[in-house]
């Protein structure tokens, strides 16, 4: 198994749970009121389920992984950025932090 193979899955499922918790949960409504981002809890928690599936794609389905794992790319940036914005603590810039970076190096693996 490659690495690529094995960070795409790791990333998917992560997405995908992420995604979910964020349609269903009181602690994720809670999470954007703070962040000041209501109105996109339901856009980004679509969006997560979309782009971990496409990023469970094998990579020969090349524009579906390359918009799933650019999009989470995409997504993790913004969520690094209104969390350094609303100055949070390390600890939890650290799992956007390590997502945006895994589907960077993604990325970068796939299009080279």
């Amino acid at each position: 198994m490659s690495v690529q193979f094995i960070l795409s899955s790791l990333s998917g499922v992560a997405f995908i749970v992420y995604g979910f918790l964020c349609l269903t949960t009181d602690h994720m409504r809670s999470e954007f009121k703070r962040y000041r981002l209501e109105r996109f809890r339901i856009l980004t928690g679509i969006l997560e389920i979309l782009g971990g599936m496409g990023s469970l794609f094998p990579v020969n389905y090349s524009v579906i992984y390359t918009l799933a794992i650019t999009g989470l790319f995409t997504l993790m940036l913004s969520g690094v950025i209104v969390r350094l914005t609303i100055k949070d603590p390390l600890p939890k810039i650290l799992p956007a932090f390590v997502l945006m970076a895994i589907n960077l190096y993604l990325a970068y693996k796939h299009f080279n």
